[in-house]
């Protein structure tokens, strides 16, 4: 018995090598999976005049940027393909016209050479004008093409200099492509104004903002943001809600951005099967000034508009970010006998509303940032799951008190009648 099932293993075995050998090469990689594009970053650093000043470590503001940058080449991982830009780098002159159109790329984005990208930066001197908004459109183009992660990691010392082109609506158009492009923003020894500016230009696309007052700060932050982007938790993919559910699109699990107008209502379709259950959460960015006291609603609705469940969540300006969510568990289907019959899926309806609105002299285009998350799971099993009755658990609590005030109801009424009947005998 032993030696026979040798034999068969042995037989198994010598098929599977022959059946390997004769397949052609080009099926076994056929079923491997695509390789992942590599990250894609560019720094763009500003050379205008205002990088002469020397107040960081003693030093020019130009003289510790170079610093960091070597340091920050050094360390770059070699899955990143990284590129670097200027602004304010060439035109010494006073024509606004031709100063802000300074804006060139240094060294291309792509794999890096250390000592070719260092010597390119070696090269640059505090010069001319700050250009913010036309270096991140050229950056922006700089990242075009594929689908890899993108980011641009700014670095300047002051405000943009080529106003009415503002960096922050610039940065905003950007973010509205759903290109998921991020842009990192550092001040060096930043004021007021600056500061205001570079927080709104990196809250436009999701990115950071960091006030720098020292050479190994500098370093440090623009070494953890390239490598945060060599390793980024997911990839939002971009959809367009629609105005009627009848119109939206369909969302399968995963993270969606999108882009909504102030105290606009949009609607998105989500499949779900019997014995599965949605979970959903809408995050909506105020990546502009708005009036106060606002508030963000999503809803699940059938397809003919009765309500199924909704969450909600209401702020008074103190945070950027708004968010609520909500859970749908739809039942096994009844009749389980026919096991060849696939059970139809069920379009829920998730609608997105906000109450935002656009503080005096603000533009409302492009619409707010928001974020979609989407899930199917299994429903829960037990009946027991305050989720099995489409009810949250503040319920619970609410019958624990209507019940508690029953019973004191009771207790104090006894007690009172009690006291009474005392007082009478005596």
């Amino acid at each position: 018995m032993i030696i026979r099932k040798r034999l068969a293993a042995g037989a198994c075995a010598l098929l599977a090598a022959l059946a390997a050998g004769l397949l052609p090469a080009g099926t076994a990689a056929a079923d491997e999976p695509a390789a992942k594009e590599p990250p894609k970053v560019e720094l763009v650093l500003d050379v205008s005049g205002s990088m002469r000043a020397r107040d960081i470590d003693g030093k020019s503001r130009m003289a510790a940027a170079k610093q960091a940058f070597n340091e920050v080449l050094d360390a770059v991982p070699d899955e990143v393909q990284l590129g670097i830009r200027t602004l304010g780098a060439d035109y010494p002159g006073e024509d606004r016209e031709r100063g802000c159109k300074d804006t060139r790329q240094l060294y291309p984005v792509g794999p890096l050479d250390r000592v070719e990208a260092k010597a390119a930066v070696a090269t640059l001197a505090p010069t001319g004008w700050t250009p913010i908004g036309p270096a991140l459109l050229g950056a922006a183009k700089d990242l075009e093409g594929g689908d890899a992660t993108r980011r641009i990691v700014l670095i300047t010392d002051g405000e943009d200099t080529c106003a009415p082109l503002d960096p922050c609506e610039v940065a905003r158009e950007i973010a509205a492509k759903g290109i998921h492009l991020v842009i990192d923003t550092l001040g060096l020894v930043p004021d007021a104004k600056t500061r205001a500016q570079l927080r709104c230009i990196a809250d436009a696309t999701g990115g950071t903002y960091t006030s720098v007052q020292h050479t190994d700060e500098l370093s440090g932050r623009v070494s953890q943001l390239v490598e945060r982007a060599a390793d980024p938790v997911v990839t939002p993919v971009a959809t367009e809600g629609a105005a009627r559910c009848a119109d939206a699109p369909t969302l399968t699990p995963g993270l969606w951005t999108d882009r909504e107008k102030f105290g606009e209502h949009r609607f998105y379709r989500v499949d779900v099967l019997p014995g599965q259950e949605l979970r959903a959460s809408v995050s909506v960015a105020a990546d502009r000034a708005v009036a106060r006291d606002y508030g963000v609603l999503m809803r699940a609705v059938t397809v003919h508009g009765r309500e199924i469940v909704r969450g909600s969540e209401a702020g008074d300006g103190r945070t950027d970010l708004i968010s609520t969510g909500l859970r749908y568990p739809k039942p096994e289907a009844e009749d389980e006998d026919d096991v060849d019959l696939k059970p139809a899926a069920e379009v829920v309806c998730l609608q997105v509303s906000n109450s935002f609105a656009a503080a005096p002299g603000v533009k409302t285009e492009p619409g707010l940032p928001v974020e979609l998350t989407v899930d199917v799971v299994d429903a829960p099993d037990a009946a027991s799951d305050v989720a099995s009755f489409g009810l949250g658990r503040g319920w619970w609590l609410l019958g624990l008190l209507v019940l508690t005030g029953f019973v004191a109801g009771l207790v104090w009424g006894w007690i009172s009648r009690w006291r009474i009947a005392v007082w009478r005998t005596h």
